[in-house]
């Protein structure tokens, strides 16, 4: 069976990918999100693992959890070893398509539904990367030439 880790950030990133869940069932898979009060029900449902919620607001903090969620990533996919990375942003979401990329694992980026005329920060650091690159605006394959849209995905 295929290893997938599908990784977002919490809040609206992690509420879009988890709108992929009927296909959960189908890998041997691992949901990565940051630890917050929110996602921590989930542990129930999923076969997650949590990074560390960086909040903006401490500069010091901020970077600090940067860097730990770094190690965090590398070791959940060097120990996962999966065959394919699924994210929707934002920041872990990058963080975890790097470091599968790094490890040989393929990218599937899907930029949120949010983003109708530029990508998101992430997605323009991972477009770069991703082996497929999914946009919920069909005007955005005319900017972004590897970008596909297929409809509503999320």
């Amino acid at each position: 069976m295929k290893k997938v880790i599908f990784a977002a950030s919490s809040g609206g990133h992690l509420t879009e990918l988890l709108k992929l869940e009927k296909l959960f069932d189908e890998y041997d898979y691992i949901l990565a999100t940051e630890d917050t009060d929110v996602t921590r029900v989930l542990k129930d449902k999923y076969n997650i693992k949590y990074v560390d919620y960086g909040p903006c607001k401490n500069k010091f903090k901020y970077v600090k959890t940067i860097f730990k969620n770094l190690i965090l990533t590398i070791k959940i996919v060097a120990k996962f070893k999966p065959d394919t990375i699924v994210s929707t942003g934002a920041q872990i979401g990058g963080f975890f398509c790097y470091v599968g990329k790094f490890f040989g694992a393929k990218v599937i980026y899907i930029e949120t539904m949010a983003k109708i005329k530029d990508l998101s920060g992430t997605g323009k650091n991972v477009y770069k990367i991703a082996d497929k690159f999914y946009v919920q605006w069909e005007g955005l394959t005319k900017k972004y030439k590897k970008a596909e849209y297929l409809g509503r995905l999320i």
